[in-house]
């Protein structure tokens, strides 16, 4: 296990493009890969994370693929939890989503949401990606909260 910590204040700030000032992790080579996905705290203390769909996002019909979509709200789910997280790390023990509608190449996908429980080991969350503004993806999660061991 890496050990990198985990939550907002670990990401690396973006001083260029069009993510320029929103944070994002470097430690997951998955996920930079996939993305990078990006988050920024808003004025109301919540957390939106966004990218830009490209044509590495696309699948073979032209639209975004579903897996990009639930590789996105995986990383959604740990930006709208920073604050629950509090600098614990975490693991994903369950994510579902809905696919609500086809995302465009060129798009600006968006993810917004709220933990609906936390307080302890587990954290629920929920959120919606869109695309351009439209509903894409509603999406549902289960963080289990772990500390490393001595």
């Amino acid at each position: 296990m890496s050990e990198t910590e985990y939550g907002y204040g670990s990401a690396v700030r973006c001083d260029e493009g069009e993510f320029a000032g929103w944070y994002h992790w470097n430690h997951d080579p998955y996920e930079t890969r996939s993305g990078p996905f990006f988050m920024l705290r808003q004025d109301d203390g919540s957390y939106l994370s966004a990218f830009r769909a490209e044509a590495r996002h696309m699948n073979g019909a032209g639209f975004m693929h579903g897996g990009c979509l639930l590789t996105f709200a995986d990383f959604a789910l740990f930006g709208i939890a920073t604050d629950e997280l509090n600098g614990d790390n975490a693991v994903t023990m369950n994510l579902s989503g809905d696919f609500l509608g086809a995302v465009q190449q060129g798009a600006l996908v968006e993810a917004r949401g709220e933990v609906t429980r936390g307080g302890g080991k587990t954290i629920f969350v929920r959120g919606l990606i869109t695309g351009d503004g439209e509903p894409a993806l509603s999406f549902t999660g289960i963080i289990r909260r772990f500390r490393k061991r001595d």
